[in-house]
This record gives structure tokens, sequence and C-alpha cells, in this order.
């Protein structure tokens, strides 16, 4: 792994090959990491080491099951704003942010500024969510609400190049 002039880190074909495993199990041993792409543990643990030190690892994550918890509905609610000043902006991205039962927030360039990936527990919840805490912002002009049916995960970027 070297770094570029630009910062970018290069990968090679081993980083790749553990990055792809850990991505979709951040809990594998370091052991069962070894075993499972035939290289030696001490190997696998330097490198994910590198990896973290050069800021390719960020941390890892758990995925929930929001519907076991209670929140078995989801939507993606598209918001424009009146006016993209940065106060404005950073205001609204702050509070939306630290709303319960946000899931993810997407700042965006196009027809609309920022997406809210939401888990509810019906579609009452999920209006109030729109009314009481996306609506109300001083900045916010539309909004339009898509219910999510399924969601998958793609491959990500590992296996490119």
């Amino acid at each position: 792994m070297t770094k570029t002039q630009s910062g970018q880190v290069t990968l090679d074909a081993t980083d790749r090959a553990i990055l792809a495993v850990v991505v979709r199990d951040a809990e594998i041993t370091n052991k069962a990491l070894a075993g499972r792409l035939g290289l030696a543990e001490s190997t696998c643990a330097h490198r994910l080491r590198q990896l973290r030190e050069r800021g390719v690892i960020t941390g890892s994550h758990v995925d929930l099951d929001h519907a076991a918890l209670g929140y078995p509905l989801q939507a993606v609610v598209s918001v424009r704003m009146g006016s993209h000043s940065e106060q404005l902006v950073e205001e609204f991205f702050d509070a939306i942010t630290a709303t319960s039962q946000v899931l993810q927030v997407f700042h965006l360039a196009g027809s609309s500024d920022f997406l809210v990936h939401v888990a509810v527990a019906d579609a009452a919840e999920l209006r109030d969510i729109v009314l009481r805490h996306i609506t109300v912002h001083r900045g916010v002009r539309q909004t339009e609400t898509h219910l999510v049916f399924e969601q998958r995960t793609g491959p990500g970027t590992v296996s490119n190049r």
C-alpha cells in the first residue's frame, strides 16, 4: 500500500482481498481472515493495522434489523432548500442528523438538496418526522417522501481497479 501525491492510497491485491472480507464481516477474527484468504495471521494483522493507520479503514459498524426493533417502515425524504446559504444548510444538516430515527443524511447537488433516510413505526410517525423535524426548518422549501420497499447493499469500491 502506497500513497500518491494527491493523498490517495494505492492498494495491492492483498489489501483489496482483506477489505472485501472485512467490509462484509467487520467482526471476523484475524485467524479466520487469514484462513479464508490463505495468508499468514501476522500478514493479515499487519495489513489491517496499516489500512487503519492510513485511514482506509475508519471504523466498523453494526447492522440493525430496524423492523425487529419496532421500526418496520423505512422512507427516504427528498428535501429542497429555498435558500442555500452555508448557515441554513449547516443548521439543517446538523439538526436532521441529530434527529431520532434518522439513519442517514446525504447532502446533494441536483434537484434535491438532501436525502433523509428514516426508519419509523408507521405512517403517522413518518408524517410526524416530516412535519416536526424537516419542514419546520426555515431553509426548507419542499419535501417529497418515498417509501422503501427493499434495500440491498452493493459491492462498494473494494473490487474496483
